[in-house]
């Protein structure tokens, strides 16, 4: 099997500590992987395949000699850097938002929509994490009837504010157990004992800019140009893992068997469910894994063409670090 050379741009993150991890765990064939980051994190050394790497700072001049480069920066470091990267002759995986919605760029999810990657022209973009849960959780629906329309709510943990939600959240909880006031810092407001619906800034037609996500990106990456989608998104007081609660509205009448036998079967779908033995999906039970929980798969009451389920996923990975590696390894 051909080797590659892998560069990592904000190796240091949360997000890219986790892709250093599961480069090693999936055993991808790694000739030199090249880790970067700013200025004040040259140095660092991070483990992996049982060698100590040292972080370099990032540059223009990064990308000679590399094949994959798997990015987990903000909007900005990405932008700066993907035509450097592209000159160089290497593919650009990137984890920011900067180019999902360029029509030249591929928004994959490998167990929706592989065939997409294959059309890049040097990048291809990661969907956000709560829309890459969603459609992996819904894709044996649409298989089943196409989608119309979905109606969705997010729980999403702290986590996926960055490393300094989780602190965060954890500062808090011990301050206000000692009788102490808090200053939020990460979130507009207190996360500790509260929930926040607001997660992204606030736009025109007072969704934010993390809910619409979930029907620009899911219409291109599912390649239904009409799906409508209406999203709720909403920070909760957890450490890792996104909830999500869906109702997908198909065109066809499904059998709630049929669907459920269908999700079982999908990739990437563990179905949990059995509520009546308190069996569902949880923030808990699906922390630091791959695969997207899936529950609570009932009718509709609003539409008989309704599903409404419940699913769970790790943000950090599936909703992130692991997706990027798939694409990585549609490649190999």
């Amino acid at each position: 099997m051909k080797s590659f050379n892998v560069a990592i741009i904000g190796a240091t993150g949360a997000v890219g500590r986790e892709m250093i991890k599961v480069l090693e765990e999936r055993k991808f064939p790694v000739k030199e992987l090249v880790l970067l980051a700013s200025q004040r994190s040259v140095g660092i050394k991070i483990p992996f395949c049982g060698k100590e790497i040292e972080v370099k700072e990032l540059t223009h001049d990064s990308f000679t000699n590399i094949d994959i480069v798997l990015g987990a920066t903000p909007n900005p470091i990405s932008k700066e850097f993907a035509p450097s990267i592209v000159k160089a002759g290497a593919l650009f995986i990137d984890n920011s938002s900067s180019f999902r919605m360029d029509d030249n760029v591929p928004l994959v999810v490998p167990e929706i929509n592989p065939e997409d990657a294959f059309n890049h022209k040097g990048i291809i973009a990661n969907p956000n994490c709560s829309t890459i849960i969603s459609l992996v959780a819904i894709n044996a629906i649409n298989k089943l009837s196409e989608i119309t329309a979905i109606n969705a709510s997010t729980y999403q943990a702290t986590s996926g504010a960055g490393a300094g939600g989780p602190i965060e959240l954890m500062e808090q909880v011990k301050a206000l157990q000692e009788g102490k006031e808090v200053q939020p810092k990460v979130f507009a407001h207190q996360i500790a004992y509260n929930v926040i619906p607001h997660i992204g800034s606030f736009l025109d037609n007072g969704y934010t800019s993390e809910e619409m996500k979930m029907q620009n990106e899911g219409r291109k990456i599912m390649h239904l140009p009409s799906l409508k989608v209406t999203c709720t998104c909403v920070r909760v007081p957890v450490i890792r893992s996104h909830s999500i609660s869906l109702t997908v509205v198909t065109k066809d009448k499904l059998d709630i068997d049929d669907v459920k036998k269908a999700i079982a079967k999908e990739k990437g779908c563990v179905l949990t469910d059995d509520p009546l033995n308190n069996v569902y999906p949880m923030p808990k039970d699906t922390s630091d894994q791959d695969e997207v929980f899936v529950g609570r798969i009932r009718q509709s009451i609003v539409n008989e063409n309704g599903i409404a389920l419940w699913c769970c996923g790790d943000q950090v990975r599936k909703g992130a670090a692991t997706n990027a590696i798939q694409i990585a390894e549609l490649f190999l």
